[in-house]
């Protein structure tokens, strides 16, 4: 009979997996115990052994594919045997899923379209109409990252005439306060919000229209919007006839050669000027021909037509062109492993859960460097200073054991045992193998236990079991030259250890100033479980046991 293999959990955290590789093609024989596939998980890429023997009838999930847990990954069964009904199942669930996600679908757009109905006899009616020739003006979004702006100043008055290319207000954004012209000739006939008011995106600012015109009952609803959306188009396609019409207009910096408008931001004309460039020579990229930002940043002065060209020669002491940097904007997509999503993950919910500070210490390691030189003397022996963090951390929190707990929201669990995870860096991110009763451990053990998970974490050989249980983290970053630094809280771990590098550096001692060499220590804490005190006296231990390392072979 036919056995159905789905997607593995291979760690606790795990919801989804993708298939790294096939090691088995559909049609293979299979034996218990053989490797069926590499599953990248959010922790590592695991082998996945078969469970049953027969032939591979059916591959559910293919490489580079990802799928929550639980999902078909394979049949295995006897070979020729019929699946058929195995596959039905699946794919019945799959059309039923789908079915109900077409009627909802379904029935959102009837609500949708009901609403855009009573929406559109709203909007005809005569309560909330826009009276002919009356223009909405809406806080406008000035940036790429613009949620809501404040009027800074208002420089016209309602009852003001307003012609088209007029400044009307002074906008803050989240970046800059930056001028609003306006696209509309008329009359201020309503200013919606004061200065120094603050509105989201889209809400009233203005109303312009003909002098006297009532518009106390226009409102900014969808259809309202959609009418001024049309009619800025109609208007802003009539403003070039306009503009040649107008015999009468001065000509400006804002003018070309023949007497045309020139349509132009506000911080386009002001790079212009601080650049000494005509903007009759700069071609726009904007609606209708209007110049904005990015045409005077990629502008060259050797794009000014052929006609300018020749003027120019004229010029004895034409003004040298300012250099314009350019370049092209490009970005690298790489896709999130599912590694880098769960650590996105939850150091996100630690950073923002648990109520963080920080304590930092300065450990004078002059006798550290000594022992350690005097242990490493010994045959077949090698520790680093970071196994000597690891097992005075340990030591520390036999006598500080607040520290080493867990926060549960209906309780505190302190933790009777030492299991040390240590922070090792890959190349997909970072993971935390766990050292188990490291406070039973010799420097030298805990040595090659770190060498040993290390290695396993960088060739991606680390099991779960390997990365559970922690209730004390050590992250290390002296060895690229940090100083000092801050780390977030492993969850569900109550605090963290920061290692900087050893610095040599003038220090005093018995009243002299002398040659020294210190290490800084931080220790992250969550303050639901570690108290300020708690975590200085932690802190303080460690310092005399790092100070003394004799005592730490007790």
């Amino acid at each position: 009979m036919a056995e159905v293999i789905n997607m593995p959990r291979l760690s606790d955290t795990m919801e989804e997996g993708v298939v790294a590789k096939w090691l088995k093609q559909k049609g293979d024989k299979v034996e218990e115990g053989d490797i069926l596939a590499e599953i990248e998980t959010d922790k590592a890429t695991m082998e996945f052994e078969s469970f049953y023997e027969g032939t591979l009838l059916h591959i559910g999930i293919e490489e580079g594919e990802t799928a929550p847990v639980d999902t078909l990954l394979a049949i295995i069964g006897e070979e020729g045997e019929d699946i058929s009904d195995l596959l039905k199942g699946d794919g019945d669930s799959k059309k039923d899923e789908k079915k109900d996600k077409e009627e909802d679908k379904s029935d959102s757009d009837e609500e949708e379209d009901e609403g855009e109905d009573e929406a559109e006899s709203d909007g005809d009616s005569d309560d909330g109409g826009i009276p002919e020739g009356v223009e909405i003006i809406t806080m406008p979004r000035l940036s790429d990252t613009m949620e809501e702006g404040t009027v800074a100043s208002w420089l016209k008055k309602e009852g003001d005439k307003v012609e088209e290319g007029d400044i009307l207000a002074e906008i803050e954004t989240d970046k800059a306060t930056m001028e609003f012209e306006s696209f509309y000739e008329g009359t201020l006939l309503k200013i919606g919000l004061e200065e120094g008011e603050t509105a989201k995106v889209d809400s009233l600012l203005a109303i312009i229209g003909p002098e006297g015109t009532d518009v106390s009952n226009v409102s900014v609803d969808g259809k309202s919007k959609k009418k001024s959306s049309e009619k800025s188009e109609k208007k802003e396609d009539k403003s070039e006839e306009k503009e040649e019409s107008k015999s009468s207009e001065k000509k400006t910096s804002d003018s070309t050669k023949d007497g045309g408008r020139i349509f132009a931001s506000p911080l386009a004309k002001k790079m212009a000027e601080d650049k000494g460039i005509d903007l009759s020579d700069v071609k726009g990229s904007g609606g209708n021909g209007r110049i904005v930002k990015k045409d005077i940043e990629d502008y060259k002065p050797s794009e000014k037509p052929a006609a300018a060209k020749e003027e120019s020669k004229g010029d004895a002491a034409a003004a040298p062109q300012p250099y314009v940097p350019a370049g092209e904007e490009s970005f690298e997509e790489i896709k999130n492993s599912q590694m880098r999503k769960t650590i996105a993950k939850r150091l996100g919910e630690s950073k923002f859960n648990a109520p963080h500070y920080y304590l930092t210490i300065e450990v004078d390691m002059s006798n550290a460097m000594a022992s350690r030189k005097q242990i490493n003397e010994m045959p077949d022996v090698k520790v680093s200073f970071n196994d000597m963090v690891i097992k005075a951390s340990a030591m520390a929190l036999r006598k500080h054991p607040q520290v080493n707990s867990q926060w549960t929201g209906e309780s505190m669990k302190i933790a009777k045992h030492i299991h040390m995870g240590v922070a090792v860096a890959v190349e997909e991110g970072l993971v935390v193998p766990v050292l188990k009763f490291a406070d039973q451990m010799s420097m030298t053990q805990i040595g090659n236990n770190v060498k040993d998970v290390a290695g396993k974490a960088r060739n991606k050989k680390l099991q779960p079991k390997d990365m559970e249980g922690s209730t004390f983290t050590v992250s290390n970053l002296g060895m690229f030259g940090i100083v000092e630094f801050t780390s977030i809280i492993n969850q569900p771990n109550s605090a963290i250890l920061s290692v900087g590098t050893i610095v040599e550096k003038p220090v005093v001692k018995n009243g002299e100033i002398v040659v020294g060499n210190t290490m800084k220590l931080t220790l992250a804490c969550d303050h639901r479980t570690v108290d300020g005190a708690t975590g200085a006296a932690f802190l303080k231990t460690l310092k005399t046991y790092m100070e003394n390392p004799v005592t730490m072979l007790a």
